[in-house]
């Protein structure tokens, strides 16, 4: 674990495990409990050729037709169909966008059971090998299905590392965002700010923000774990602290944006050119953030997904 205090640019090298003595009674950290669905499908087309659909976001209540990426693309028009081996369960295509496409899921009675049965943990491309074990990719207080992709900052916790924060005195606050496009995107054009930003679902109810709120007016830090944590937190801000409730966000934060709650921050290395690095550096200054990357490079710390992670701390 890197450590970058953002007011006096000190670097500190450390491990995960020290993270509750980088904390003071009385702080409260903030915890994304989106459960990662395996949402990854691998089947065939008509033609016999395979195919892979993503799903991304549900559009009906019942679950049944989705938000996806499909491909190859060029072979999947609208009236596809793509099977799968030893399933009843189809998918059909409704719709094609340019980057995304509406399907729906039938065939079966129970779509979702028999996508929680045949999907696949829908890891990063980067991760070549399938996962022996799919709760790898889940963090340990993972509660609320549905993120098509894994809050990772939260993969370093232990129930033991809880624990040991808890005993430090400081309050534990669960919010719920599922993490979705965006996460599999770079950003393309030239001006950051004409990226568009997909919505994501979130939810803070009213014990989380009731403990939140109170750090905030007692002068204590609220410490984001993941850079989904710090989009709700700055999503739902109030003047004393965050309003509890649910809704779609898509916030995309920039250098240059005022941070109204957030104080500090638990979050992974990542990608360039990305939104996730592009909130980092807008949270503690983008020279700071690629000195600090350096030094990271330098000692050999691993990036993405599952990598290290870096405290900013105030």
């Amino acid at each position: 674990m890197l450590v970058l205090d953002p007011r006096t640019e000190a670097v500190t090298h450390a491990a995960v495990r020290d993270l509750p003595q980088y904390l003071d009674p009385g702080d409260v950290l903030v915890l994304n409990d989106s459960r990662v669905l395996p949402a990854r499908l691998i089947g065939r087309r008509r033609d016999g050729g395979e195919a892979e659909v993503l799903l991304l976001r549900p559009l009906t209540p019942d679950r049944h037709r989705w938000e996806a990426l499909i491909r190859p693309g060029r072979r999947l028009e609208v009236g596809s169909q793509v099977s799968f081996e030893n399933s009843a369960l189809a998918v059909t295509v409704e719709e094609r966008n340019p980057e995304t496409a509406v399907i729906r899921l039938n065939g079966v009675a129970d779509p979702m059971g028999e996508v929680r049965r045949i999907g696949q943990m829908p890891t990063p491309p980067y991760i070549e090998e399938r996962l022996a074990h799919s709760e790898r990719y889940q963090t340990v207080y993972a509660r609320e299905e549905g993120s098509a992709a894994a809050p990772t900052a939260g993969l370093h916790f232990t129930p033991d590392m809880l624990s040991a924060v808890r005993q430090r005195g400081v309050g534990l606050a669960f919010v719920t965002l599922h993490v979705g496009l965006d996460t599999f995107r770079p950003v393309r054009v030239d001006d950051p700010a004409e990226h568009r930003i997909h919505r994501e679902w979130y939810r803070i109810d009213e014990p989380s923000a009731a403990v939140i709120s109170e750090a905030r007016r007692q002068g204590k830090r609220v410490v984001a774990v993941g850079t989904t944590c710090v989009r709700v937190l700055e999503s739902a801000a109030t003047e004393g602290g965050v309003a509890a409730g649910e809704g779609w966000t898509g916030l995309f934060i920039l250098p240059g944006y005022q941070f109204r709650v957030v104080d500090a921050m638990l979050t992974n290395f990542h990608l360039p050119k990305s939104t996730l690095l592009m909130l980092v550096s807008a949270f503690a200054g983008r020279d700071r953030v690629l000195a600090a990357y350096a030094q990271a490079i330098e000692r050999r710390y691993r990036f993405y997904s599952f990598g290290d992670c870096m405290l900013i701390s105030s």
